[in-house]
C-alpha cells in the first residue's frame, strides 16, 4: 500500500538522520557551516579613490600606505588568544541546638503511681561544608575575517580554524566585535580585547566520541526517573 511505503520510507529517513546526528564530526560539519568566510564584494570606482597624487585620501586605510589593519568587509586580522580564568568558592555552616526540661506533677494527678516527674531533652546538631575551583586557560593564534562594520566603526569578526589530525578534528571557532583602535600595527588584536566574544574549542571524531557516552545512554538518562 502507498500509505504503508511512505511510512516505512520515513522511518528509514528518521533513523538515518538519528544516526548521522550522533556523529560528532557529522554535526560539528553541519554547524561549521555558520561559519563559512565572508568575502568582500568588489565595487565599483569611486571618484574620491582615484589617484589624485595626494598621500592622504578619505577611503585610505590609514596616513600611510603601509599600514594595513583590518578595516574593511574581508580583512583579515589576527587574533591572540591569552585567556586565563580561574575561580574559586568556599562555605562552611555549622548549627547546634540544646532544649531540656522538668515536669513535676502532683500525686494526686498520677494517683501516687510514680513520683509525679516527667523530663524531657533534645540535642540537635548540622555542620556543613562546601568548596569549589575552576581554571580555564587557552593560548595560541588564529586569524579571522571581518564580516560587517557596525554603526559607530566597530568591526564584527567572526573565523574558523579546523585541524585535522589521524582520528578526528579539532575546531576552534571565534565571533565578536573590536574597535578599529584596539588593532596594533601588527594587525593583531588580543582575545581580551573582543567584546560579546564567542570562543569555541570543540572536537570531534573516533577521539572525542570515546570521551562521552552513546547517544541512546544520553537519551535514557535524560528521561530516568532514578
Amino acid at each position: 500500500m502507498p500509505g504503508r511505503a511512505a511510512r516505512r520510507a520515513a522511518g528509514a529517513g528518521g533513523l538515518a538522520l538519528v544516526l548521522l546526528s550522533a556523529c560528532s564530526t557529522y554535526v560539528e560539519d553541519r554547524a561549521s557551516e555558520a561559519w563559512a568566510p565572508v568575502y568582500p564584494v568588489e565595487e565599483p570606482a569611486r571618484l574620491d579613490s582615484l589617484p589624485t597624487g595626494g598621500i592622504y585620501t578619505e577611503t585610505s586605510r590609514g596616513l600611510f600606505v603601509s599600514d594595513r589593519r583590518a578595516a574593511r568587509v574581508g580583512d583579515i586580522v589576527t587574533v591572540d588568544f591569552d585567556e586565563k580564568f580561574s575561580a574559586s568558592k568556599s562555605q562552611s555552616a555549622s548549627g547546634a541546638r540544646t532544649n531540656d526540661y522538668d515536669i513535676d506533677l502532683p500525686d494526686a494527678i498520677t494517683l501516687g503511681l510514680d513520683d509525679g516527674a516527667l523530663t524531657n531533652s533534645t540535642d540537635q546538631s548540622f555542620a556543613g561544608k562546601g568548596a569549589a575551583s575552576q581554571s580555564n586557560s587557552l593560548r595560541g593564534r588564529m586569524s579571522v575575517s571581518v564580516t560587517r562594520i557596525l554603526p559607530g566603526g566597530n568591526l564584527e569578526i567572526m573565523g574558523q580554524k579546523l585541524l585535522t589530525l589521524n582520528n578526528g578534528n579539532e575546531y576552534v571557532r571565534l565571533k565578536g566585535v573590536v574597535r578599529p583602535e584596539d588593532i596594533g600595527p601588527d594587525n593583531v588584536v588580543t582575545s581580551d580585547r573582543i567584546a560579546h566574544a564567542e570562543i569555541k574549542y570543540i572536537g570531534a571524531g573516533d577521539t572525542a566520541d570515546t570521551a562521552r557516552p552513546g547517544w541512546l545512554r544520553r537519551g535514557l538518562s535524560v528521561v530516568s526517573p532514578l
